[in-house]
Parts: C-alpha cells; structure tokens; sequence
C-alpha cells in the first residue's frame, strides 16, 4: 500500500480544488490543456517529496542504454557488451540490470550514424546514453528527446561527485539551454593535452647545451641538432622539430599551437580578447607572427618538409625512430609513444620541458577542458534516480579508491587486474586469457574520474612520495618514468594554459559557413609557411574570414558567453 506524506495529501486536496476552479472558468477550448497541466505539476510535487533512490534495489530495476563498441575492445569468457562481469556487477551490486536496446561496432563513425537514424525515424530512445561526439551530443540536446538534469543532480548526485564537477563549473555550458543544464559533463583527468616539450636530453649533454627556455634558446638548440649532430646523424637525416598539422594547428599531439601562444593567441579557438570579448586566435596578429616563425624554421629545415601532410601518429614517428630531437605533447608521452625509442636508439634519454617564451616573456600553449562526454536521461525515464545510484556508486568507491577498498587493484580481477598465489598483482601481460580494459564496460565511460585525481598522484611521485594508492601504482607502472616529472614540469606553467572559451552549441552561422572558413584559413596558413605567399597575404586571409560570415559568427560566440560567463 502506498503511504503519502501529509505534505502530498494536502498537495492533491489542493490541486483537486484548483482543478475544479479552471474547469469551471475556462472556456472549453483550453480546460483539458490546463487541467492537465494542472495534474502534472501535482504529480511532479508529489515525487519530490518521495524519493525513490536507494543505494541498492531489492528488486532489480531496469535501465536501458546503447553501444558504441571500440572495435580495439576485448572481451573474454564468452562475454559481450551486453552480458559481461560489469552487467553482473551492477545486477549484484545495486539491482541495476542494464538493458542493451541495439550495440554497435564503432568504426568510421557507425555509433553516431546509428543514433541519428534512430532519432529521424523516430525509435526509442534509451533510458540514458553516453555521448563522445560533441555535435551529435548537441543535436540530440536539441531534439527535445532528453530532459533537463540539473534538478536530478542537485537531488541525487552524492558529495563526492559533486565536489568532483565544482573544481571547475564551467564543464556545464555546453550543455546549458536556457538556463536549464541539459547532460550531465563525463568528467575527465585535469591536464590532459595540455602541452610541453620533449625533448633528447642524451643530445643536450653531449653537445654541452642547456634546456632552452626562449624561441630564440630553441633555435640553437636546433641548429646544433641538425648540424652538429651527436649521434653522427646527416643534417639530411635529422628531424629537430617534429610537428604535423594535417588534422589541425590545434589538437591532442606534436602540433605548433604553442609557437602561436609565445605570440599570445592560440589558433583554431575562442580567446578572451583585449577587449573582454571572445574572438577567433587564428586572426588575431600574433597568428601572423607565428606563421613568419614558423615559415623560418621551415625554410632552416628545423620542421618536416611534410608537416603539413602529417598527422599526430605520423609527427611522433621521428621521435620513435631516433631522429628528431624534439616533439611537443601532453606529460603522459614518456610511457607511449617516446618509450620505444629506447628500443631504436641505446642510451636515448626523453626529458620534459617548460613551453618556450617568445621575445617579450609570453608563453602559451592550449589547455584542456574536464570533460570527456556526456550523459543524456530520456525525458520519458520514469526513474532516472537510478542512474544516480549507479554513478554515485563509481565517485564514492572507484574515482579515487582507498588502500585496501573494493576496487584498490583494480576494477574487476581476471580481467583488468589478477593475483598470483601469494598475493602479488600480475603483469598485465600475465593475467589469465589477457588483460582486459574492463572499465569500458562500464555504463558511464571511463567509470568515474575526479579530474585533479591523477595529477595529486602524479605530483606526489614527483616529489618522492612512494607509489601506495591504485592511481598513484597506476601511473608508476603505466605511464612511463618520466610522467611524474613532466607533471610537475606542466603545473609550474599553470599560468600559461589557454582553453577553448567556447564550448557551446554551433551556432546558425557557423553550420552554414565555417567549412568554408577552415578551408580558407588552412590554405592561407599552409601557403605562407610552405613560402607560396608573402606574409603580408595573412591580411587578405583576415578581411576574407571576417567579411565571409567570421563578423557573424564572432557575434554568435560572444551572445552565447554573455549567457554563461
């Protein structure tokens, strides 16, 4: 038998009233609208007083979701996404059972293909769904299939996962409409693709020369790379500075972002501008400045002849093989991929550096926004507290776990992680049937990630603490033996990162006209650092930009921050 509170009884007597008062001073066009407008707003008072969530369901409850499957994902035991150790986990767990309405194999994009065939023809949406694709996340938004969740977050979330987003607020705007917060951010790692250098300190010493500082530092260090080589390389044969931007100037390894942020802007994103607005890096003067250094550098042999045909992979290649001295990327590139070099060059020694300063003490390089996705609640999910239990679940016990906790070894043993007879964690490599990146089973990706979780880990490392906690074991023996000391290297620059300061919506002209924009831009870029046009064509680029839709957009950026900042 249903109990009601003595708050909900006089809620329903007064609504019953208040229902027959409009029924009786409406006309009749509108009476049923209003009066069910009118039991809606009972209903949705009456389950605020009575909370359906637990931290665990006797009786299990069903939760519904689909799959973009990483085609690099293994699976064991006869498992599959749908039925594997964690949907056992979560049913024994909380008496969540987690219901597969359709999975998929993501390749070429057959995740985000699948979703937008769904939403077209009107299928069923899941009860929750874990969105990577940013324009595809902001399109489902948009379709008004999913509900707002601030209201459920503030309600359910626990402490921990709430202190976790507050170490920075702004992962919401994305996703904001109105004011209402429509997904909920995947949190992600603090400093992710942040940028430093990389850089052969067995060629530093042997040439007697410091870690430089300053562009102007770096250009003799490159110099002498190249042709005074220690390693007894041809000038030919030498790669001082490994960069690709075939993808972009902007992006996640070895591009020459960092050149531009000595000139202070950051190309191919939003910029807080002199003047307290956003506005566009790649037009602003010192991109001029930068394509100048850069076209120098090319023109010494200092960069690959191809960079503007490489990709990040392609960029890092040089550095594996021994034969670029320098490769710019986020801390976490000592374990993957400068850890082989080793294997290609005896006595090859990668160290971090600080980003270099250009002539009047500025440095830039890109930062990196918390978040990695987000988590989309059907609108017609009668209980959406449920995915609460389970994510409260993963902050209070898996974000940051304790020594000796549930999960201090790892996620699931056999799969992830396994013990040998006497207690001792096995290598990777020998855990029975294969490692197994497990945590990709789990409903939210990655599980759960408390975004300045791995950098404490990293800095107590760094300092001499010794390895005791699962993150701090984690990046110990995975990340490569230079990490600790290239975190610390990148928070002693803290002051430098510069994000995106837009992540909202595309805007209207930006779905018509910014394809056009990018392909100008990277044309007009690519044509005065390869030296097929003066430097002065940068202007011409600018006018062109600005008069073809940019003025328009610029608009668009700075409405859109003047709702958030």
């Amino acid at each position: 038998m249903k109990i009601f509170s003595k708050k909900g009884l006089l809620l329903s007597l007064c609504m019953m009233m208040v229902i027959a008062i409009v029924a009786g001073c409406s006309g009749n066009k509108n009476v049923e609208e209003q009066v069910t407008a009118v039991k809606e707003t009972a209903a949705n008072e009456t389950a605020t007083t009575e909370s359906a969530y637990k931290d665990k369901y006797d009786t299990p409850v069903t939760l519904t979701t689909v799959w973009g499957v990483d085609p690099e994902l293994r699976f064991k035991n006869g498992e599959t996404i749908e039925n594997n150790v964690a949907t056992k986990w979560a049913k024994d767990t909380l008496g969540i059972e987690i219901k597969s309405l359709w999975s998929v194999t993501d390749t070429n994009g057959a995740f985000a293909t699948k979703m937008r065939l769904s939403m077209a023809s009107g299928q069923k949406m899941p009860d929750v769904v874990t969105i990577g694709d940013e324009q595809l996340a902001q399109d489902l938004i948009d379709s008004g299939l999913f509900r707002e969740v601030g209201s459920l977050f503030e309600q359910y979330a626990s402490d921990a996962w709430k202190q976790a987003v507050e170490i920075d607020n702004h992962v919401w705007d994305p996703y904001i409409r109105d004011g209402s917060k429509m997904g909920i951010p995947v949190l992600d790692y603090a400093y992710n693709h942040d940028y430093l250098l990389w850089i052969r300190q067995d060629w530093l010493d042997k040439l007697g020369l410091g870690a430089p500082k300053t562009l102007d530092e770096l250009e003799t260090v490159m110099e002498a790379f190249k042709n005074n080589n220690p390693d007894g390389l041809a000038p030919k044969e030498v790669i001082p500075l490994s960069i690709g931007f075939k993808n972009s100037l902007n992006t996640w390894m070895a591009d020459p972002s960092w050149i531009f942020g000595a000139y202070g802007t950051m190309p191919q994103q939003w910029n807080m501008g002199a003047d307290g607005k956003l506005e566009y890096g790649s037009i602003n003067s010192g991109s001029k400045q930068a394509l100048q250094k850069i076209n120098d550098w090319f023109t010494k042999g200092y960069i690959p002849k191809e960079a503007a045909l490489w990709d990040e992979n392609k960029a890092s290649e040089p550095a594996v093989a021994g034969t670029a001295g320098i490769i710019p990327g986020p801390y976490w590139m000592s374990g993957w991929p400068l850890l082989d070099t080793a294997k290609n060059v005896e006595g090859a020694v990668w160290k971090p550096i600080g980003i270099p300063t250009g002539s009047d003490g500025v440095a830039g390089r890109h930062g990196t926004h918390f978040t990695n996705g987000v988590v989309l609640i059907n609108k017609d999910m009668k209980n959406p507290e449920i995915l609460f239990t389970y994510q409260n679940y993963m902050f209070n016990n898996l974000a940051d776990p304790e020594v000796g906790s549930e999960f201090d070894n790892g996620l699931f043993k056999g799969y992830d992680y396994d013990m040998d007879a006497n207690g001792k964690e096995l290598h990777l490599d020998d855990i029975p049937g294969g490692y197994v990146n497990s945590i990709r089973y789990l409903l939210v990706r990655d599980g759960a990630r408390i975004p300045d979780a791995q950098m404490k880990a990293l800095l107590n490392l760094a300092n001499g603490g010794e390895p005791k906690t699962r993150l701090e074991l984690e990046v110990k023996n995975n990340y490569g033996p230079e990490t600790p000391a290239a975190a610390k290297v990148l928070l002693e620059q803290d002051e430098i990162s510069m994000k995106n300061m837009f992540t909202g919506p595309t805007t209207t002209t930006m779905k018509s006209k910014m394809d056009y924009l990018n392909k100008i831009e990277s044309q007009a870029f690519n044509e005065i650092i390869y030296g097929d046009k003066p430097l002065d064509s940068f202007d011409k680029f600018v006018e062109t930009w600005k008069a073809s839709g940019g003025d328009q957009i610029t608009q668009e950026v700075n409405d859109w921050y003047n709702t958030v900042k």
